[in-house]
C-alpha cells in the first residue's frame, strides 16, 4: 500500500513537472505566434519584392520583356550617379524631405502647444485639426491642384489681393514656385498627425514642474526648455524619423500635382523611379534608383537609433 502511494505520488510529480514545462514552452512561444501573421505579411509583401528589386538593380531589364535579364553588375548605379539629372533629383529629394520634416514637426508642435491649453471648444478644435490627415492623399492633391490653378485657383486671387500675384498665375508650372506649393500642401496634410501625437506627449508633462518653474519666475520659453522639452523629446525624435521616411517615399501627391515637373523641379527619387520604370520601360535603372532610396532610408533609421542610444546613455548617467 505504501509502495503504491509512493509510486502514485512520484507519477503525479513527474506529470506536474511535464505540465509546467509545457506551460513554460507555451508561454515562450506565445509572442512569436502572435507576431507570425505580421512577419509573414512583411516577408511576402515587403521582403520578396525587395529581394526582386535588389536583383533587378544589377540587370538590364525592360518592362516590355521582364523575363529577359542581362547581368550588368554595378552598371545601372554607375549610370544614374554619373547623370546630372539624377544628382539634381537627389538634391530635390533632400530639400523636400528636410522642409517637410521641419515644417510638419514644427507646425505640429506649435499647434499641439496651443491645443494643450485650456480654452472653450478645445475638444472640437482637436477633432477639426485632424481633418487634413484623415483626408485621402489623392483628394488632397486634387484640391490643391484646383487651388493653385492658373485660371480659377483661389491661391492666385489671394496673392493678387496682397500684391504678390504670379505672372500668368501658373504656380505649378513655375520652376521656382512649384516646389513651395507642394511643400505647403504636404505640410498641411502632415502636421495634424504630429500635433495629435505631441498633444498626447504633452499630457505626460508634470504639472508640478511647470508650477514650480512659474513660481520661480521662469518665462514661457524657459518653462518649455526645462520642463516640457525633456518629456516630449523622444516623441519628437520618433516623429522626425517617421516624417523623414514618409517624405522619402511620398509619391501620389507630387505625381498628381506636377508629375515631377516643371523641368524636374519637383522630381524626387520615387517620381524618378516611376518615370524610369513605367515611362522609359527600364526596370533595371528604376530598381537601382529604388535601392538608393532604400539605402538612404536605412541610413536615416540607423542614425536615429544611434542618436537615441547615446541620448539614453547620457540620461542614465
Amino acid at each position: 500500500m505504501t509502495t503504491n502511494l509512493s509510486d502514485h505520488t512520484g507519477n503525479s510529480r513527474v506529470a506536474g513537472s511535464r505540465r509546467r514545462k509545457r506551460r513554460r514552452l507555451g508561454n515562450r512561444w506565445t509572442p512569436y505566434l502572435f507576431m507570425a501573421p505580421a512577419a509573414l505579411y512583411l516577408v511576402i509583401f515587403q521582403g520578396m519584392p525587395l529581394v526582386q528589386e535588389f536583383r533587378l538593380s544589377f540587370s538590364r531589364t525592360s518592362l516590355l520583356n521582364p523575363n529577359d535579364n542581362v547581368w550588368v553588375g554595378f552598371g545601372n548605379f554607375e549610370k544614374i550617379f554619373s547623370s546630372a539629372d539624377f544628382q539634381g533629383t537627389l538634391m530635390t529629394t533632400f530639400i523636400y524631405v528636410v522642409a517637410c520634416v521641419v515644417g510638419a514637426v514644427g507646425v505640429g508642435l506649435a499647434a499641439a502647444l496651443m491645443l494643450n491649453g485650456n480654452f472653450r471648444g478645445r475638444g472640437v478644435a482637436r477633432a477639426l485639426i485632424a481633418v487634413p490627415w484623415a483626408a485621402p492623399a489623392v483628394a488632397v492633391a486634387l484640391i490643391a491642384t484646383w487651388m493653385f490653378n492658373a485660371q480659377y485657383g483661389i491661391a492666385n486671387r489671394v496673392l493678387d489681393a496682397i500684391g504678390l500675384g504670379v505672372p500668368g498665375g501658373a504656380i505649378l508650372d513655375s520652376q521656382t514656385l512649384a516646389m513651395p506649393a507642394i511643400l505647403v500642401t504636404t505640410i498641411w496634410e502632415l502636421f495634424p498627425f504630429s500635433s495629435v501625437v505631441l498633444v498626447s506627449a504633452l499630457q505626460a508633462v508634470p504639472e508640478e514642474t511647470i508650477e514650480a518653474a512659474k513660481m520661480d519666475g521662469a518665462g514661457g520659453w524657459w518653462i518649455f526648455r526645462v520642463a516640457t522639452w525633456p518629456v516630449i523629446k523622444p516623441t519628437v525624435g520618433l516623429l522626425t524619423l517617421l516624417m523623414t521616411v514618409w517624405s522619402i517615399r511620398r509619391f501620389e501627391l507630387i505625381w498628381l500635382m506636377t508629375k515631377g515637373g516643371p523641368v524636374g523641379a519637383t522630381k524626387t527619387l520615387v517620381i524618378d523611379l516611376y518615370s524610369r520604370a513605367f515611362e522609359s520601360n527600364n526596370l533595371g535603372t528604376a530598381a537601382a534608383v529604388g535601392m538608393v532610396g532604400v539605402i538612404i532610408s536605412l541610413m536615416v533609421v540607423t542614425a536615429s537609433l544611434i542618436v537615441n542610444r547615446r541620448s539614453e546613455q547620457e540620461n542614465s548617467r
